[in-house]
């Protein structure tokens, strides 16, 4: 078994197609192995902030992603009632110079991937490769699912970036146990409708002690009537729950009766939720900071490395900024073990508080005030509840802690 120059990634997800093209863009040879067999569409909406957009846009990829998505121009914040709390700017509308784009998760792996294909060559990316576990010197070990276990792999070094379920991370803390529940289920879907509030809104409204539904579009003209694919997000506090699927079907009766009142004039959200095309089922889960991600040549990326709650739209956006950082690291220091290093010193106390964030102050922590300060009743006026100084400093807080606050990212 000779070792190679190149990097070994574990994962072919967004995090570690990100990657692949940043090392290849820095002229380091690499190779991606993917325990599935086959690309499948998967999830449904994803968005991705400014801070992503900027390392796409230098990957040359914001002109295909912004034609298969929406550019997101503005948030809007409402209670249970319909009333609105709070509206803010967002991407190129709120003074960035890159853009948001919601977009189907599916149509962003499939683009990452072809451009990886395109990029590296068809045979730097292996499908059906399951890593078994990697050691400190950059051995990589595998089964593949048409021939068996395979020859270890031996590279510059091993990049765990194979999601929340982590086999390397597994490895590294086999004691860590399953993901930590956060006490709120989610229900995710899409539905064919018409443009809600222009078209390019992100809407979160109500709160999860009753229900709290997150809704924007992913895809533009679909249809002959120009509709929308619209994702949408609910969430509801829940003692119990299942097992993380991303696949699992979830069921209409399940949720949709905290809402079977939310007739508001901009949106009939029962109403819309019963068209939905799909729905499936799973829980808001995290797992606590990792003390370390480095180990000899061994490291983890995204998900594998913090995964956090799908709260301020920010998990791609970390691991592309890992990917970032990684390339940089391997790009600048010759040494990998030191690279590694550096990369972790550089990423990891960031994302861990952006994990502890999500936790406590998401920018959808507006919604709990609001609920908090009237009583879960609807109010005359959103200033005698909550002064736009404070809503202002929620959104603000949360945007310096990711990483995408306009005056440091222009930088």
């Amino acid at each position: 078994m000779a070792p190679t120059e190149d990097v070994l990634i574990i994962g072919g997800g967004v995090g570690g197609l990100a990657l692949a093209l940043m090392l290849h863009q820095r002229g380091i040879p690499c190779r991606v192995f993917e325990a599935a067999p086959e690309l499948k569409p998967l999830g449904v909406g994803i968005n991705l902030l400014p801070h992503a957009m900027k390392e796409l846009g230098a990957l040359g990829l914001e002109p295909q992603l912004a034609g298969l998505g929406v550019r997101t121009a503005e948030a809007a914040f409402f209670n249970r009632f319909g009333q609105l709390i709070y509206k803010e700017p967002l991407g190129r509308a709120a003074g960035y110079d890159w853009p948001q784009i919601s977009i189907h998760r599916a149509d962003l792996h499939r683009t990452l991937w072809e451009a990886a294909v395109a990029a590296l060559g068809g045979e730097r990316l292996h499908l059906g490769w399951q890593c078994l576990g990697a050691e400190a010197d950059g051995t990589a070990r595998f089964r593949r699912s048409d021939s068996g276990e395979t020859p270890p792999q031996k590279g510059r070094a091993v990049i765990g970036a194979d999601g929340i379920h982590s086999t390397v991370r597994k490895q590294l803390y086999p004691d860590e146990g399953e993901p930590i529940y956060s006490g709120v289920n989610m229900w995710r879907g899409v539905t064919r409708w018409s443009a809600i509030l222009g078209g390019a809104t992100m809407i979160r409204c109500g709160w999860f002690t009753h229900a709290k539904i997150v809704i924007y579009p992913i895809r533009n003209d679909i249809d002959a009537a120009g509709r929308q694919l619209v994702n949408w997000v609910v969430e509801i506090e829940t003692p119990k729950y299942e097992r993380w699927n991303w696949a699992r079907p979830g069921r209409l009766e399940d949720f949709i009766g905290p809402m079977q009142d939310w007739h508001f004039d901009w949106l009939d959200v029962p109403e819309f939720l019963r068209c939905a095309e799909v729905a499936l089922e799973y829980p808001m889960v995290d797992k606590d900071p990792l003390p370390r991600w480095s180990f000899g040549r061994i490291t983890l990326l995204g998900d594998a490395a913090h995964p956090m709650y799908p709260r301020g739209s920010n998990g791609a956006g970390q691991a592309i900024l890992d990917a970032r950082a990684l390339a940089d690291c391997l790009a600048a220091v010759g040494e990998p073990e030191a690279a590694l290093a550096a990369y972790e010193a550089r990423r990891l106390e960031g994302t861990a508080k952006v994990v502890r964030t999500n936790r406590t102050t998401p920018p959808d922590r507006i919604l709990g005030e609001v609920h908090k300060r009237t009583g879960d009743k609807p109010f005359t006026s959103i200033d005698d509840v909550i002064s736009r100084q404070e809503l202002v400093a929620i959104t603000d807080a949360y945007k310096r802690v990711a990483g995408y606050d306009r005056e440091k990212l222009g930088r």
